[in-house]
């Protein structure tokens, strides 16, 4: 299984250093700002984790980074996964059982985890125990199952 938590501890890759860390240092998708502006804003005043998010559009837009604003934004911790990291069923569990409450949860690629393995968010999502970000490049009415999807604002980039 292959995780990584963006820009933690001694480590962090000049990449990292040189993303943004919040909205108003991200250029570009105005639209997509401006709602998530607002998302957060209310997750801040109820002190609840956020709404959850799907980031979709081809790579290279922002989808990580604009992840890591949205934890970064909350004053939370960011866990990172992909679709393609998740081989085996007790990984997608180690990983879920070890969430703390309001994380966020990026899982890039999420469109790789079949429709059983969205199924396993659903608890998760249902209850507001985390903030699950997923980013994907396909069209996430045609490779995400209804139920997870229904559950998620969608931001196309």
């Amino acid at each position: 299984m292959s995780e990584a938590r963006f820009g933690e501890g001694e480590e962090r890759s000049l990449e990292a250093t040189l993303r943004p860390a919040s909205l108003d240092e991200y250029v570009g998708q105005a639209e997509a700002k401006r709602s998530l502006t607002t998302l957060l804003q209310a997750a801040r005043e109820r002190g609840e984790a956020a709404d959850h998010l799907l980031l979709h559009g081809p790579p290279g837009l922002g989808k990580t980074t604009l992840a890591a604003i949205v934890a970064n934004e909350l004053g939370v911790q960011i866990r990172f996964t992909s679709g393609t990291a998740i081989d085996h069923g007790g990984d997608l569990a180690a990983i879920l059982t070890n969430l703390v409450p309001r994380q966020v949860l990026f899982v890039d690629e999420i469109h790789r985890f079949n429709r059983a393995q969205q199924d396993g968010f659903l608890p998760f999502v249902e209850e507001g125990i985390v903030t699950l970000v997923g980013a994907t490049t396909e069209n996430p009415s045609f490779e995400l199952n209804g139920a997870l999807l229904s559950r998620c604002q969608v931001y196309v980039l």
